[in-house]
């Protein structure tokens, strides 16, 4: 609008320039209704833009007839028309594409919040299951931390949702938060709520003695690796049969083939070496177990059941993608 407005001023004003010795002068007078004649003969004085201004800024008010614009100063109002219709549908162009950008914004931001409700709201709700099956299944007595349950249960969930888990019915737990003179391996069957299995399980050799407390994702690091797996096929190698992992939890756990991590048993593992040494041995970094129940629970577990290495380490709980996903 500031433009337009300084534009037909400028027109007006060079039309007023053109008339301006015609205009300037008092007692300026028209002989008839079609042509300007001027009493006095002679030539028609020079005004400097002095003078111009002058008059301009401080006009003498005189009634004079409308004389015809010459062909300069309507292609000047031409040029000012269309240049300010361009302004004003370049403005309203604008602010429609303002008010979309704040509508797309708005948008956007809703379906965010609402996404982040969603997803709270689920949280809530896995986490109440995990304690209502907690306490329906006396898991306390076992001696499995509330928190190691809650955390698999939530990792669990997440992993049946992505359709990640074939044999839904099984998770296992391995609670390394516990001493290893204590029995820290949970299978449960979910979908009867019932504990299958409690026993042993060793840990890596670099990872600690009796309680584990380091763990490592890299190779030949010794050390267990925390997070969920996917239970696959089982073969047959030195220590007897075994049950290759795989690791799902990335940058935990996700070079758990790489590294040859599975499940297996071993003499080191039991009661009778805990007796003989004071505490159970330790592997390369696989979850080792009883060589007596070893196969039993090989069986049970195989075929694409989660297992969950659990350990309050709160770098891992606060990043694993398969806790948050």
């Amino acid at each position: 609008m500031r433009l337009l407005t300084n534009l037909l001023f400028k027109v007006t004003l060079s039309s007023m320039i053109l008339t301006a010795p015609a205009m300037i002068t008092a007692k300026s007078n028209y002989d008839d209704a079609s042509s300007l004649s001027r009493r006095k003969e002679g030539p028609i004085p020079f005004f400097t833009a002095t003078v111009i201004k002058r008059f301009v800024d401080h006009p003498t008010v005189i009634a004079m007839r409308s004389v015809p614009l010459n062909n300069v100063a309507i292609a000047a109002a031409a040029a000012v028309a269309v240049e300010a219709g361009s302004v004003a549908t370049a403005t309203e162009e604008r602010s429609a594409e303002s008010q979309s950008a704040v509508s797309k914004s708005v948008e956007s931001k809703s379906a965010v919040s609402k996404s982040a409700d969603a997803k709270s709201a689920e949280l809530r709700m896995v986490v109440r299951q995990a304690s209502l099956i907690y306490t329906a299944m006396d898991l306390q007595e076992s001696g499995l931390d509330a928190k190691a349950f809650e955390y698999a249960w939530r990792g669990y969930h997440n992993l049946v949702k992505k359709g990640a888990i074939q044999k839904t019915a099984i998770l296992s737990i391995c609670d390394f938060s516990q001493s290893s003179r204590n029995k820290r391996l949970y299978v449960i069957d979910v979908l009867h709520k019932k504990l299958l299995y409690q026993t042993y399980v060793a840990h890596g050799q670099n990872s600690g003695d009796e309680f584990a407390s380091s763990f490592s994702n890299e190779n030949d690091s010794y050390k267990s690796s925390l997070g969920f797996y996917i239970t696959q096929k089982t073969y047959v190698g030195r220590n007897g049969l075994s049950l290759r992992l795989y690791g799902v939890d990335r940058g935990y756990n996700d070079l758990a083939m790489k590294r040859k991590i599975v499940l297996h048993g071993s003499p080191y593992v039991g009661d009778k070496y805990m007796q003989e040494y004071g505490n159970l041995g330790t592997s390369l970094g696989c979850p080792a177990l009883p060589v007596e129940v070893s196969s039993r629970i090989i069986r049970t577990v195989k075929g694409g059941s989660c297992l969950f290495i659990y350990h309050p380490t709160q770098q891992y709980l606060d990043n694993s993608t398969i806790l948050h996903g």
